[in-house]
């Protein structure tokens, strides 16, 4: 980290003195790394600092390495960004987030200075959650949409999710299941003509969440991927990224049922006008239609991955049966 950078972290946080304890992670496809500092004389002990700095070239561990990919990414870090300056602070405890310290970009570099959650009661990450766990990320996702329901989504990305097929040519290109390949826009249409837009996540999977150790709280972190959408594509993703096939079958309703509860207890606790039941009935109907989306993106990308099973094929077959009837009739 260059010593512009580290004097904006001793500005932000009072600190005489910062020392790295630690790397948490490289970021995706080798740009930048997210870091956990030590700190003397300021107002905290830790912070997270997370630095991206853009490689000349890109080395992407499924070999996506194009200039669109770099473009996207790049477009991630700008988002994350103004993600940070412009909207976190709308999130309360209900959708817990860091707090953003400090932020600055040159031409090749973005810092971002965290809260460190681990120091705020946030320390357990898990790859294999309890009912309980999935059921308290659900809860984080209904009051995030809910916080954001209706608002537009400046300076994030229109459309969210990582895998929205306008950011994602190259992998509908190889896709080798031609009827969903020829579907695909028409799933992300029918997506989009929700009228119940929020702010999607964009990446809502296991391992961006944070739990208490007595395992009643949860927070998540990274926002590339933040911006307009239906929050159903949050909910069938990180459902997705907790359950293997068969309890994606067997807990399919009981999730729902509890996230919409959560939606509307939410939305009331905001004073919301709008009609829990009636997002309810457009959402639940479009749950499939997310799930499709994404597999459409996986099929491209990684046609061996494990998430491509049986459960998801059925739900697509579903969904292109009844595009295919909606064309009929009209």
């Amino acid at each position: 980290m260059n010593k512009k950078f580290q004097d904006i972290v001793r500005r932000a946080t009072g600190a005489t003195e910062i020392f790295k304890i630690e790397d948490i992670q490289t970021l995706w496809s080798g740009y930048g790394t997210i870091m956990r500092y030590g700190l003397k004389g300021g107002d905290r002990d830790r912070v997270v600092i997370k630095h991206v700095r853009l490689p000349d070239q890109s080395a992407h561990p499924r070999g996506w390495n194009t200039d669109l990919s770099h473009q996207r990414k790049i477009r991630s870090y700008q988002v994350e960004s103004t993600w940070y300056r412009n909207w976190a602070d709308l999130c309360d405890n209900g959708c817990r987030i860091p707090h953003c310290l400090a932020l600055e970009s040159s031409d090749d570099e973005f810092l971002m200075v965290l809260e460190d959650l681990d120091g705020s009661g946030f320390p357990v990450r898990t790859d294999s959650a309890s009912m309980g766990e999935i059921q308290l990320c659900l809860q984080w996702l209904a009051n995030f949409h809910a916080t954001f329901m209706g608002h537009g989504p400046t300076g994030l990305w229109q459309v969210g999710t990582y895998w929205h097929l306008d950011t994602r040519p190259d992998e509908l290109a190889v896709l080798e299941d031609i009827p969903l390949k020829q579907a695909a826009a028409r799933i992300d249409k029918k997506l989009r003509a929700s009228p119940y837009q929020t702010f999607v996540h964009g990446d809502a999977k296991l391992a961006n969440f944070c739990f208490s150790g007595d395992g009643r709280q949860v927070a998540a972190v990274d926002f590339q991927y933040v911006g307009g959408g239906c929050g159903m594509k949050d909910v069938a993703y990180f459902i997705g990224s907790c359950l293997h096939e068969e309890d994606c079958r067997r807990y399919e309703v009981e999730l729902l049922d509890w996230y919409f509860g959560q939606l509307k207890g939410a939305l009331a606790g905001r004073g919301s006008a709008i009609d829990p039941a009636a997002i309810e009935h457009d959402w639940r109907a479009l749950y499939p239609v997310a799930w499709t989306d994404f597999h459409r993106f996986m099929k491209g990308w990684s046609p061996g991955h494990w998430k491509i099973h049986g459960y998801s094929e059925g739900i697509a077959r579903d969904v292109l049966a009844q595009l295919n009837l909606e064309n009929l009739n009209l």
